[in-house]
């Protein structure tokens, strides 16, 4: 059964940023597998999971509300990204930057289309 999220390309863009993100931390030392790798993760799958319950609510309002939630995590694994980056963990990788400016852009749009319309609840 088809989903109204499914359609989102924000929703569909962070599942490929989650994929990438576990092929990414599958490499990390193991040492970080209950930190780093675990943080960056639950992150990552954060944000496609809130994108689907904001969809899945009654109003504008509470899908906006779940996209601040989405950006959040975001901005959370960006800097876990850079974290990784820091400690040696990782090389920068422009194609994953793009994909996470690509999402936060995204999910910035339909936040602002949300908000700009009457409120409904």
């Amino acid at each position: 059964m088809r989903r109204k999220h499914h359609d989102l390309q924000a929703w569909q863009l962070s599942i490929q940023l989650v994929k990438r993100i576990y092929g990414l931390t599958a490499n990390y030392p193991s040492t970080e597998t209950y930190g780093l790798v675990s943080q960056m993760r639950r992150a990552a799958v954060s944000v496609p999971s809130n994108i689907a319950e904001g969809a899945a609510r009654e109003s504008a309002r509470e899908m906006s509300q779940f996209l601040v939630i989405a950006r959040g995590s975001l901005s959370e694994l960006e800097t876990q990204l850079r974290i990784s980056e820091e400690l040696g963990f990782r090389k920068p990788d422009p194609a994953l930057s793009e994909l996470l400016d690509r999402v936060f852009g995204l999910i910035g749009g339909l936040i602002r289309s949300l908000r700009a319309k009457p409120r409904d609840a």
